[in-house]
Protein backbone atom coordinates (compact mmCIF):
# COMPACT_ATOMS: atom_id res chain seq x y z
CA UNK A 1 0.00 0.00 0.00
CA UNK A 2 1.33 3.40 -1.12
CA UNK A 3 1.91 6.18 1.48
CA UNK A 4 1.20 9.51 0.72
CA UNK A 5 3.98 11.55 2.27
CA UNK A 6 3.04 14.94 0.95
CA UNK A 7 -0.27 14.42 2.88
CA UNK A 8 1.86 13.33 5.94
CA UNK A 9 3.79 16.74 5.96
CA UNK A 10 0.76 18.72 5.27
CA UNK A 11 -0.89 17.61 7.98
CA UNK A 12 2.25 17.58 10.33
CA UNK A 13 2.05 21.38 9.28
CA UNK A 14 -1.95 22.25 9.59
CA UNK A 15 -0.79 20.33 13.64
CA UNK A 16 2.10 23.02 14.01
CA UNK A 17 -0.13 25.64 12.74
CA UNK A 18 -2.81 24.46 15.26
CA UNK A 19 -0.40 24.53 17.96
CA UNK A 20 0.63 28.38 17.39
CA UNK A 21 -2.60 28.85 17.27
CA UNK A 22 -3.68 28.20 20.58
CA UNK A 23 -0.39 29.34 22.44
CA UNK A 24 -1.38 33.32 20.02
CA UNK A 25 -4.81 32.94 21.53
CA UNK A 26 -3.97 31.97 25.31
CA UNK A 27 -1.86 35.46 25.44
CA UNK A 28 -2.81 38.85 25.94
CA UNK A 29 -4.72 40.13 22.80
CA UNK A 30 -3.89 43.24 21.06
CA UNK A 31 -3.52 44.22 17.57
CA UNK A 32 -0.06 42.33 17.11
CA UNK A 33 -1.77 39.25 18.60
CA UNK A 34 -4.84 39.90 16.00
CA UNK A 35 -2.26 40.02 13.00
CA UNK A 36 -0.71 36.80 13.97
CA UNK A 37 -3.87 35.08 13.87
CA UNK A 38 -4.69 36.43 10.53
CA UNK A 39 -1.55 35.34 9.28
CA UNK A 40 -1.77 31.53 10.45
CA UNK A 41 -5.23 31.74 8.89
CA UNK A 42 -3.32 32.73 5.67
CA UNK A 43 -0.85 30.01 6.15
CA UNK A 44 -3.64 27.66 6.73
CA UNK A 45 -5.39 28.47 3.66
CA UNK A 46 -2.55 27.66 1.19
CA UNK A 47 -1.62 24.37 3.11
CA UNK A 48 -4.92 23.12 2.39
CA UNK A 49 -4.69 24.54 -1.14
CA UNK A 50 -4.07 22.90 -4.86
CA UNK A 51 -3.12 19.43 -4.56
CA UNK A 52 -2.03 19.38 -8.04
CA UNK A 53 -1.22 21.42 -11.07
CA UNK A 54 1.35 24.16 -12.23
CA UNK A 55 3.42 25.34 -9.58
CA UNK A 56 5.68 28.43 -10.92
CA UNK A 57 6.32 31.75 -9.67
CA UNK A 58 3.61 34.21 -10.90
CA UNK A 59 4.84 37.57 -12.60
CA UNK A 60 3.44 40.57 -13.60
CA UNK A 61 3.54 42.34 -16.82
CA UNK A 62 3.56 46.01 -17.40
CA UNK A 63 0.25 45.71 -18.79
CA UNK A 64 -0.87 44.03 -15.46
CA UNK A 65 -0.36 47.24 -13.52
CA UNK A 66 -1.45 49.45 -16.56
CA UNK A 67 -5.07 47.99 -16.41
CA UNK A 68 -5.37 48.47 -12.38
CA UNK A 69 -5.26 52.01 -12.98
CA UNK A 70 -6.69 52.41 -16.63
CA UNK A 71 -10.08 50.75 -18.62
CA UNK A 72 -9.10 50.28 -21.71
CA UNK A 73 -11.24 51.85 -24.33
CA UNK A 74 -11.66 51.70 -28.19
CA UNK A 75 -10.69 54.00 -31.15
CA UNK A 76 -11.36 53.77 -34.68
CA UNK A 77 -8.62 54.70 -37.36
CA UNK A 78 -11.60 55.55 -39.85
CA UNK A 79 -8.90 56.00 -42.74
CA UNK A 80 -8.81 52.17 -42.83
CA UNK A 81 -12.12 51.28 -42.66
CA UNK A 82 -12.68 48.72 -45.16
CA UNK A 83 -16.03 49.04 -46.95
CA UNK A 84 -16.34 46.23 -49.18
CA UNK A 85 -20.10 44.64 -48.43
CA UNK A 86 -20.67 41.48 -46.97
CA UNK A 87 -19.56 40.61 -42.99
CA UNK A 88 -18.09 43.12 -40.67
CA UNK A 89 -14.79 41.81 -39.78
CA UNK A 90 -12.28 43.80 -37.14
CA UNK A 91 -9.04 44.13 -35.99
CA UNK A 92 -7.51 45.79 -33.28
CA UNK A 93 -4.37 47.18 -32.75
CA UNK A 94 -2.66 46.81 -28.96
CA UNK A 95 -1.82 44.55 -25.89
CA UNK A 96 -4.28 41.47 -26.45
CA UNK A 97 -4.93 41.35 -22.76
CA UNK A 98 -6.48 45.14 -22.90
CA UNK A 99 -8.34 43.88 -25.93
CA UNK A 100 -9.52 40.77 -24.37
CA UNK A 101 -11.23 42.43 -21.82
CA UNK A 102 -12.80 44.68 -23.98
CA UNK A 103 -14.41 41.37 -26.09
CA UNK A 104 -15.55 40.53 -22.30
CA UNK A 105 -17.84 43.59 -22.75
CA UNK A 106 -19.24 43.04 -26.18
CA UNK A 107 -18.47 39.11 -26.89
CA UNK A 108 -18.86 37.08 -23.07
CA UNK A 109 -20.02 33.58 -24.58
CA UNK A 110 -20.40 34.39 -28.27
CA UNK A 111 -17.21 33.27 -29.34
CA UNK A 112 -17.73 29.90 -31.70
CA UNK A 113 -13.90 29.32 -32.35
CA UNK A 114 -10.79 30.59 -30.51
CA UNK A 115 -7.22 29.85 -32.63
CA UNK A 116 -4.36 31.56 -31.38
CA UNK A 117 -0.49 30.91 -32.16
CA UNK A 118 1.20 32.48 -29.17
CA UNK A 119 4.97 32.72 -28.54
CA UNK A 120 6.71 29.17 -28.62
CA UNK A 121 9.23 30.40 -26.07
CA UNK A 122 12.14 28.86 -27.64
CA UNK A 123 14.46 31.29 -26.11
CA UNK A 124 15.39 32.87 -29.15
CA UNK A 125 14.06 36.51 -29.31
CA UNK A 126 9.96 34.60 -30.01
CA UNK A 127 8.68 35.83 -26.59
CA UNK A 128 9.09 39.84 -24.85
CA UNK A 129 7.46 40.02 -21.23
CA UNK A 130 7.77 44.02 -19.57
CA UNK A 131 9.56 44.83 -23.23
CA UNK A 132 12.06 42.39 -22.79
CA UNK A 133 12.93 39.25 -24.61
CA UNK A 134 12.84 36.17 -22.50
CA UNK A 135 15.93 34.35 -23.49
CA UNK A 136 17.19 30.58 -22.36
CA UNK A 137 18.86 32.04 -19.62
CA UNK A 138 16.37 33.41 -17.93
CA UNK A 139 16.21 31.32 -14.92
CA UNK A 140 11.91 32.71 -14.75
CA UNK A 141 11.44 31.60 -18.70
CA UNK A 142 8.92 29.49 -18.01
CA UNK A 143 7.24 31.25 -15.24
CA UNK A 144 7.08 34.48 -16.78
CA UNK A 145 5.59 32.77 -19.83
CA UNK A 146 2.74 30.84 -18.20
CA UNK A 147 1.74 33.71 -16.00
CA UNK A 148 1.15 35.84 -19.39
CA UNK A 149 -0.58 32.91 -21.10
CA UNK A 150 -2.80 32.18 -18.13
CA UNK A 151 -4.70 35.72 -17.51
CA UNK A 152 -5.25 35.51 -21.17
CA UNK A 153 -6.73 31.93 -21.94
CA UNK A 154 -8.45 32.39 -18.41
CA UNK A 155 -10.19 35.57 -20.45
CA UNK A 156 -10.74 33.38 -24.07
CA UNK A 157 -12.53 30.65 -21.87
CA UNK A 158 -15.34 33.42 -20.56
CA UNK A 159 -15.75 34.82 -24.03
CA UNK A 160 -16.42 31.22 -25.60
CA UNK A 161 -19.55 29.83 -26.36
CA UNK A 162 -21.74 26.85 -24.66
CA UNK A 163 -20.20 25.12 -27.64
CA UNK A 164 -17.19 26.88 -28.24
CA UNK A 165 -13.86 25.81 -28.97
CA UNK A 166 -9.86 26.55 -28.74
CA UNK A 167 -7.20 24.99 -31.02
CA UNK A 168 -3.63 27.06 -29.51
CA UNK A 169 -0.76 25.92 -31.74
CA UNK A 170 2.57 25.01 -29.51
CA UNK A 171 5.92 22.95 -29.89
CA UNK A 172 7.85 21.11 -27.54
CA UNK A 173 9.33 23.70 -25.84
CA UNK A 174 5.92 24.56 -23.85
CA UNK A 175 3.64 21.65 -24.46
CA UNK A 176 3.79 19.89 -21.18
CA UNK A 177 3.01 23.22 -19.48
CA UNK A 178 0.42 24.17 -21.09
CA UNK A 179 -1.66 21.27 -20.91
CA UNK A 180 -1.57 21.26 -17.31
CA UNK A 181 -2.37 25.26 -17.64
CA UNK A 182 -5.43 24.67 -19.87
CA UNK A 183 -6.84 20.95 -17.79
CA UNK A 184 -7.00 23.73 -15.00
CA UNK A 185 -8.70 26.60 -16.75
CA UNK A 186 -10.97 24.10 -19.04
CA UNK A 187 -10.99 21.43 -16.82
CA UNK A 188 -9.28 17.85 -17.84
CA UNK A 189 -13.13 16.61 -19.36
CA UNK A 190 -13.04 19.34 -21.64
CA UNK A 191 -9.60 18.43 -23.11
CA UNK A 192 -10.76 17.35 -26.73
CA UNK A 193 -6.87 16.46 -28.02
CA UNK A 194 -3.75 17.51 -28.98
CA UNK A 195 -2.95 17.56 -33.02
CA UNK A 196 0.50 16.52 -34.28
CA UNK A 197 0.79 18.39 -37.51
CA UNK A 198 3.53 18.01 -40.11
CA UNK A 199 5.60 21.93 -40.40
CA UNK A 200 7.60 20.45 -43.53
CA UNK A 201 10.56 22.89 -42.16
CA UNK A 202 12.84 20.32 -39.84
CA UNK A 203 14.47 21.89 -37.24
CA UNK A 204 17.34 21.63 -34.65
CA UNK A 205 19.61 19.60 -36.89
CA UNK A 206 22.67 18.58 -35.11
CA UNK A 207 24.01 15.08 -33.10
CA UNK A 208 23.02 16.35 -30.05
CA UNK A 209 19.47 16.70 -30.46
CA UNK A 210 16.44 14.78 -32.71
CA UNK A 211 15.46 17.05 -35.64
CA UNK A 212 11.68 18.53 -35.05
CA UNK A 213 9.38 18.14 -37.75
CA UNK A 214 5.90 18.53 -36.15
CA UNK A 215 4.56 20.69 -33.52
CA UNK A 216 0.83 20.42 -31.43
CA UNK A 217 -2.56 22.43 -31.62
CA UNK A 218 -4.00 21.40 -28.31
CA UNK A 219 -7.67 21.47 -28.51
CA UNK A 220 -10.10 22.46 -25.24
CA UNK A 221 -13.95 22.87 -25.18
CA UNK A 222 -15.66 25.29 -23.38
CA UNK A 223 -18.40 22.51 -21.89
CA UNK A 224 -18.93 19.07 -22.64
CA UNK A 225 -21.85 20.74 -25.81
CA UNK A 226 -19.16 21.33 -28.01
CA UNK A 227 -19.12 18.61 -31.32
CA UNK A 228 -16.51 18.66 -34.26
CA UNK A 229 -18.18 18.54 -37.80
CA UNK A 230 -16.97 15.00 -40.11
CA UNK A 231 -14.59 15.57 -42.49
CA UNK A 232 -14.91 14.76 -46.24
CA UNK A 233 -13.18 11.69 -47.82
CA UNK A 234 -10.19 12.10 -50.00
CA UNK A 235 -9.53 9.93 -52.75
CA UNK A 236 -7.29 7.74 -51.12
CA UNK A 237 -9.82 6.95 -47.82
CA UNK A 238 -12.63 6.99 -49.96
CA UNK A 239 -11.61 3.96 -52.23
CA UNK A 240 -12.89 1.47 -49.47
CA UNK A 241 -16.57 2.19 -50.83
CA UNK A 242 -15.70 -0.56 -53.43
CA UNK A 243 -19.04 -1.59 -54.48
CA UNK A 244 -21.61 0.30 -56.06
CA UNK A 245 -25.47 -0.06 -56.98
CA UNK A 246 -28.30 2.75 -58.51
CA UNK A 247 -27.92 4.67 -55.12
CA UNK A 248 -24.55 5.18 -55.62
CA UNK A 249 -20.94 3.85 -54.15
CA UNK A 250 -21.02 1.96 -51.13
CA UNK A 251 -19.27 -0.64 -48.25
CA UNK A 252 -21.12 -2.83 -46.13
CA UNK A 253 -20.59 -4.32 -43.02
CA UNK A 254 -22.17 -7.48 -41.08
CA UNK A 255 -25.08 -6.16 -39.66
CA UNK A 256 -24.40 -8.96 -36.60
CA UNK A 257 -22.48 -7.53 -33.76
CA UNK A 258 -18.80 -8.75 -33.47
CA UNK A 259 -16.34 -8.10 -31.00
CA UNK A 260 -16.98 -6.80 -27.53
CA UNK A 261 -20.28 -6.55 -26.22
CA UNK A 262 -21.65 -8.98 -29.20
CA UNK A 263 -23.92 -11.07 -27.00
CA UNK A 264 -27.46 -11.44 -26.55
CA UNK A 265 -27.29 -10.51 -22.79
CA UNK A 266 -25.52 -7.01 -23.56
CA UNK A 267 -28.12 -5.81 -25.54
CA UNK A 268 -31.45 -7.94 -25.52
CA UNK A 269 -34.09 -5.74 -27.27
CA UNK A 270 -31.19 -6.36 -30.11
CA UNK A 271 -32.01 -9.78 -30.52
CA UNK A 272 -35.37 -10.36 -32.61
CA UNK A 273 -35.55 -12.27 -36.24
CA UNK A 274 -35.93 -10.90 -39.69
CA UNK A 275 -36.56 -12.37 -42.96
CA UNK A 276 -34.10 -12.83 -45.77
CA UNK A 277 -35.79 -12.58 -49.31
CA UNK A 278 -37.26 -16.02 -49.55
CA UNK A 279 -38.75 -15.41 -46.20
CA UNK A 280 -36.21 -17.35 -44.23
CA UNK A 281 -36.14 -16.33 -40.62
CA UNK A 282 -32.72 -15.40 -39.94
CA UNK A 283 -31.45 -14.78 -36.30
CA UNK A 284 -28.09 -13.15 -35.20
CA UNK A 285 -26.40 -16.54 -34.27
CA UNK A 286 -22.55 -16.23 -33.78
CA UNK A 287 -20.90 -18.76 -36.36
CA UNK A 288 -19.67 -20.81 -32.96
CA UNK A 289 -23.27 -21.26 -31.85
CA UNK A 290 -24.16 -18.55 -29.35
CA UNK A 291 -26.78 -16.07 -29.51
CA UNK A 292 -25.29 -12.69 -30.48
CA UNK A 293 -27.24 -9.33 -31.45
CA UNK A 294 -27.60 -6.65 -34.10
CA UNK A 295 -26.49 -3.82 -34.32
CA UNK A 296 -29.88 -1.69 -34.31
CA UNK A 297 -32.88 -2.37 -33.04
CA UNK A 298 -35.49 -3.64 -34.45
CA UNK A 299 -37.61 -0.04 -35.28
CA UNK A 300 -34.46 1.25 -36.82
CA UNK A 301 -33.37 -1.96 -39.01
CA UNK A 302 -37.04 -1.59 -40.62
CA UNK A 303 -35.96 2.10 -41.69
CA UNK A 304 -32.87 0.81 -42.82
CA UNK A 305 -34.89 -1.23 -45.50
CA UNK A 306 -36.77 1.25 -46.06
CA UNK A 307 -33.84 3.36 -47.01
CA UNK A 308 -32.43 0.59 -49.27
CA UNK A 309 -29.40 -0.20 -47.02
CA UNK A 310 -29.63 -3.80 -46.12
CA UNK A 311 -28.13 -5.84 -47.96
CA UNK A 312 -28.16 -10.03 -48.50
CA UNK A 313 -26.19 -12.28 -49.70
CA UNK A 314 -26.38 -16.19 -49.49
CA UNK A 315 -23.59 -18.98 -49.40
CA UNK A 316 -23.39 -22.46 -48.30
CA UNK A 317 -24.41 -22.21 -44.95
CA UNK A 318 -27.32 -19.62 -45.35
CA UNK A 319 -28.45 -16.29 -45.91
CA UNK A 320 -26.27 -13.15 -43.98
CA UNK A 321 -27.23 -9.61 -43.81
CA UNK A 322 -25.11 -6.44 -44.16
CA UNK A 323 -25.87 -2.82 -43.71
CA UNK A 324 -24.85 -0.43 -46.70
CA UNK A 325 -22.95 2.63 -46.10
CA UNK A 326 -22.72 5.14 -48.80
CA UNK A 327 -20.64 7.52 -49.51
CA UNK A 328 -22.36 10.42 -50.60
CA UNK A 329 -22.96 13.02 -47.42
CA UNK A 330 -20.86 10.78 -44.97
CA UNK A 331 -17.81 12.29 -43.27
CA UNK A 332 -15.07 11.12 -41.34
CA UNK A 333 -14.29 12.10 -37.59
CA UNK A 334 -11.49 14.10 -37.29
CA UNK A 335 -7.76 12.52 -35.97
CA UNK A 336 -5.28 13.87 -34.15
CA UNK A 337 -2.51 13.03 -36.95
CA UNK A 338 -2.95 16.09 -39.51
CA UNK A 339 -0.87 15.55 -42.77
CA UNK A 340 -1.64 16.98 -46.22
CA UNK A 341 -1.76 20.68 -45.12
CA UNK A 342 0.86 22.94 -46.73
CA UNK A 343 4.36 23.33 -44.53
CA UNK A 344 5.46 26.43 -42.78
CA UNK A 345 7.94 27.44 -45.96
CA UNK A 346 4.51 27.47 -48.60
CA UNK A 347 2.96 29.43 -45.56
CA UNK A 348 5.84 31.89 -46.53
CA UNK A 349 5.45 31.89 -50.09
CA UNK A 350 2.10 32.71 -49.76
CA UNK A 351 2.53 35.72 -47.55
CA UNK A 352 5.39 37.13 -49.36
CA UNK A 353 2.75 36.58 -52.38
CA UNK A 354 0.07 38.76 -50.93
CA UNK A 355 3.08 41.36 -49.36
CA UNK A 356 5.42 41.49 -51.93
CA UNK A 357 8.52 40.48 -49.31
CA UNK A 358 9.41 38.45 -45.98
CA UNK A 359 7.99 40.87 -43.39
CA UNK A 360 6.98 38.04 -41.49
CA UNK A 361 8.72 35.04 -39.82
CA UNK A 362 6.80 31.48 -39.73
CA UNK A 363 3.12 32.45 -40.28
CA UNK A 364 1.37 29.38 -40.37
CA UNK A 365 -0.78 28.11 -43.05
CA UNK A 366 -4.11 28.98 -44.67
CA UNK A 367 -5.12 24.93 -44.79
CA UNK A 368 -4.37 24.61 -40.96
CA UNK A 369 -6.93 27.30 -40.57
CA UNK A 370 -9.20 25.90 -42.87
CA UNK A 371 -9.13 22.33 -41.32
CA UNK A 372 -10.14 23.70 -38.00
CA UNK A 373 -12.70 25.95 -39.46
CA UNK A 374 -14.52 22.68 -40.79
CA UNK A 375 -14.81 20.38 -37.78
CA UNK A 376 -15.76 23.62 -35.38
CA UNK A 377 -17.90 26.60 -37.38
CA UNK A 378 -20.93 26.46 -38.54
CA UNK A 379 -21.89 28.66 -41.22
CA UNK A 380 -22.46 32.37 -39.14
CA UNK A 381 -19.74 31.42 -36.26
CA UNK A 382 -17.46 34.16 -34.99
CA UNK A 383 -14.03 33.48 -34.93
CA UNK A 384 -11.43 34.93 -32.99
CA UNK A 385 -7.33 35.17 -32.88
CA UNK A 386 -5.96 37.34 -30.03
CA UNK A 387 -2.69 36.55 -31.36
CA UNK A 388 -3.15 37.74 -34.96
CA UNK A 389 0.22 37.60 -36.33
CA UNK A 390 0.36 37.73 -40.24
CA UNK A 391 -3.46 37.45 -40.37
CA UNK A 392 -3.56 33.86 -41.71
CA UNK A 393 -6.88 33.36 -39.53
CA UNK A 394 -8.54 36.50 -41.12
CA UNK A 395 -7.07 35.17 -44.69
CA UNK A 396 -8.27 31.52 -44.21
CA UNK A 397 -12.01 33.24 -43.15
CA UNK A 398 -12.23 35.29 -46.12
CA UNK A 399 -11.37 32.58 -48.36
CA UNK A 400 -13.49 29.58 -46.50
CA UNK A 401 -16.87 32.22 -46.83
CA UNK A 402 -16.03 32.55 -50.98
CA UNK A 403 -15.26 28.92 -51.40
CA UNK A 404 -18.62 27.99 -50.33
CA UNK A 405 -22.29 29.13 -50.53
CA UNK A 406 -23.85 30.63 -47.81
CA UNK A 407 -21.21 30.92 -45.24
CA UNK A 408 -21.38 34.21 -43.27
CA UNK A 409 -18.29 33.79 -40.84
CA UNK A 410 -16.91 36.49 -39.23
CA UNK A 411 -13.41 37.44 -37.63
CA UNK A 412 -11.87 39.10 -34.71
CA UNK A 413 -8.00 39.84 -34.88
CA UNK A 414 -5.97 41.15 -32.07
CA UNK A 415 -2.77 41.59 -31.98
CA UNK A 416 -0.30 44.56 -30.84
CA UNK A 417 1.67 46.91 -33.12
CA UNK A 418 5.33 45.41 -32.39
CA UNK A 419 7.64 47.15 -35.48
CA UNK A 420 4.06 48.19 -37.12
CA UNK A 421 3.12 44.32 -37.35
CA UNK A 422 -0.62 45.29 -37.18
CA UNK A 423 -0.74 48.13 -39.58
CA UNK A 424 1.62 47.14 -42.01
CA UNK A 425 1.46 43.31 -41.56
CA UNK A 426 -2.18 42.30 -40.39
CA UNK A 427 -4.43 44.45 -41.85
CA UNK A 428 -2.50 45.18 -45.34
CA UNK A 429 -2.59 40.94 -45.88
CA UNK A 430 -6.45 41.53 -45.13
CA UNK A 431 -7.07 44.70 -47.24
CA UNK A 432 -4.93 43.28 -50.11
CA UNK A 433 -6.49 39.99 -50.34
CA UNK A 434 -10.22 41.99 -49.99
CA UNK A 435 -9.09 44.11 -53.17
CA UNK A 436 -7.30 40.91 -55.08
CA UNK A 437 -10.10 38.25 -54.42
CA UNK A 438 -13.01 41.04 -55.11
CA UNK A 439 -14.29 39.46 -51.50
CA UNK A 440 -17.73 40.70 -50.02
CA UNK A 441 -16.09 41.53 -46.88
CA UNK A 442 -15.72 44.23 -44.39
CA UNK A 443 -12.88 45.39 -41.83
CA UNK A 444 -12.54 47.91 -39.11
CA UNK A 445 -9.79 48.82 -37.53
CA UNK A 446 -9.18 50.19 -33.69
CA UNK A 447 -6.74 50.66 -31.36
CA UNK A 448 -7.13 50.12 -27.74
CA UNK A 449 -6.22 53.43 -25.89
CA UNK A 450 -6.35 53.82 -22.00
CA UNK A 451 -8.88 56.47 -19.98
CA UNK A 452 -7.38 56.76 -16.20
CA UNK A 453 -9.96 55.51 -13.33
CA UNK A 454 -7.29 55.37 -10.04
CA UNK A 455 -8.20 58.15 -7.73
CA UNK A 456 -11.15 59.51 -9.79
CA UNK A 457 -15.06 58.46 -9.42
CA UNK A 458 -17.00 57.13 -11.79
CA UNK A 459 -18.95 60.05 -13.04
CA UNK A 460 -15.57 62.38 -13.47
CA UNK A 461 -14.52 60.11 -16.23
CA UNK A 462 -17.89 58.66 -17.43
CA UNK A 463 -18.12 61.29 -20.16
CA UNK A 464 -14.74 60.29 -21.27
CA UNK A 465 -15.66 57.04 -21.61
CA UNK A 466 -18.50 57.43 -23.79
CA UNK A 467 -16.82 58.98 -26.29
CA UNK A 468 -15.83 55.53 -27.31
CA UNK A 469 -18.86 54.21 -27.15
CA UNK A 470 -19.57 53.44 -31.15
CA UNK A 471 -16.72 51.53 -31.32
CA UNK A 472 -17.88 48.87 -29.29
CA UNK A 473 -22.04 49.35 -30.15
CA UNK A 474 -20.32 48.63 -33.90
CA UNK A 475 -17.89 45.48 -32.37
CA UNK A 476 -21.07 43.69 -30.13
CA UNK A 477 -23.65 44.28 -33.03
CA UNK A 478 -20.70 43.88 -36.23
CA UNK A 479 -21.97 46.68 -38.00
CA UNK A 480 -20.87 50.15 -39.38
CA UNK A 481 -22.66 52.44 -37.10
CA UNK A 482 -23.59 54.71 -39.84
CA UNK A 483 -26.32 54.65 -41.83
CA UNK A 484 -27.59 51.31 -39.64
CA UNK A 485 -31.13 51.53 -39.44
CA UNK A 486 -31.39 49.09 -36.73
CA UNK A 487 -29.30 50.51 -34.11
CA UNK A 488 -29.15 54.31 -32.12
CA UNK A 489 -26.79 56.00 -30.11
CA UNK A 490 -28.00 59.04 -28.59
CA UNK A 491 -26.24 61.42 -25.90
CA UNK A 492 -27.96 64.32 -25.40
CA UNK A 493 -31.58 65.13 -24.81
CA UNK A 494 -31.61 66.92 -27.69
CA UNK A 495 -30.52 63.91 -30.12
CA UNK A 496 -33.33 61.92 -27.99
CA UNK A 497 -35.98 64.22 -29.42
CA UNK A 498 -34.66 63.95 -32.68
CA UNK A 499 -34.81 60.30 -32.71
CA UNK A 500 -38.31 60.31 -30.80
CA UNK A 501 -39.77 62.25 -33.82
CA UNK A 502 -37.91 60.35 -36.73
CA UNK A 503 -38.02 56.54 -35.61
CA UNK A 504 -37.16 54.19 -38.36
CA UNK A 505 -39.56 50.96 -38.23
CA UNK A 506 -36.32 49.17 -38.37
CA UNK A 507 -34.57 50.80 -35.21
CA UNK A 508 -34.54 47.51 -32.36
CA UNK A 509 -31.86 48.93 -30.39
CA UNK A 510 -31.17 52.14 -28.52
CA UNK A 511 -27.81 53.20 -26.83
CA UNK A 512 -28.88 55.76 -24.14
CA UNK A 513 -26.38 58.62 -22.53
CA UNK A 514 -26.20 57.69 -19.04
CA UNK A 515 -27.06 61.50 -17.56
CA UNK A 516 -30.47 61.64 -19.91
CA UNK A 517 -33.84 61.51 -18.30
CA UNK A 518 -36.84 60.08 -20.44
CA UNK A 519 -40.28 61.71 -19.94
CA UNK A 520 -43.39 59.11 -19.56
CA UNK A 521 -44.42 59.79 -22.66
CA UNK A 522 -41.11 58.99 -25.06
CA UNK A 523 -40.47 56.04 -23.01
CA UNK A 524 -43.94 54.73 -23.45
CA UNK A 525 -43.23 55.30 -27.28
CA UNK A 526 -40.16 52.67 -27.38
CA UNK A 527 -41.91 50.67 -25.14
CA UNK A 528 -44.92 50.30 -28.17
CA UNK A 529 -41.81 50.05 -30.51
CA UNK A 530 -40.02 47.21 -28.77
CA UNK A 531 -37.30 49.16 -28.43
CA UNK A 532 -34.70 47.73 -26.17
CA UNK A 533 -32.73 50.63 -24.05
CA UNK A 534 -29.21 50.15 -23.06
CA UNK A 535 -27.52 52.41 -20.92
CA UNK A 536 -24.26 54.06 -21.68
CA UNK A 537 -21.53 53.70 -20.88
CA UNK A 538 -22.76 51.82 -17.90
CA UNK A 539 -24.16 48.74 -20.25
CA UNK A 540 -20.33 48.27 -21.11
CA UNK A 541 -18.44 49.70 -17.54
CA UNK A 542 -21.10 48.56 -15.20
CA UNK A 543 -18.39 46.79 -12.75
CA UNK A 544 -16.46 50.44 -12.56
CA UNK A 545 -19.70 52.00 -10.91
CA UNK A 546 -18.95 51.03 -7.40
Amino acid sequence: MSTNISKQKREDLLAKIKKIRTFISAAPQDENTSNLLSYLSELEKDVNGKKYGLVFEEHRDEIDEVLETHTPVLTEEKGLFINNGGQMNFLIEGDNLASLKLLKKTHKGKIDLIYIDPPYNTGNKDFTYDDVYVDSLDNFKHSKWLSFMRSRISLAKKLLSDTGLVFISIDDNEVAQLKILCDEIFGNSNFRGQIVRATGTPTGQGNATISNEIDYVLVYARTSNAIFNGLPFDDESSKIYNLIDEYGRYLNRPLRKTGGEDRREDRPSMYYPIFAPDGTEVYPIAPSGYESRWRCQESTYHNLVKEHRIEWKKDKKGWKVYQKFYLEGRTKQPGNLWVGIEGNKKATITLKNVLGNNVFSFPKPIELITRIIQIATNSDSIILDFFAGSGTTGHAVLQYNAERTNSNRCFILCTNNENNICREVTYERIKRVIDKERYAASLKYYKVDYVPISDRLYYEYADELLKHIRELVELENAINFTGNAEIAIVLTEEELDDFISHIDEKCKKLYLGHDILMDAQQAQILKDRKITINIIPDYYYKELEG
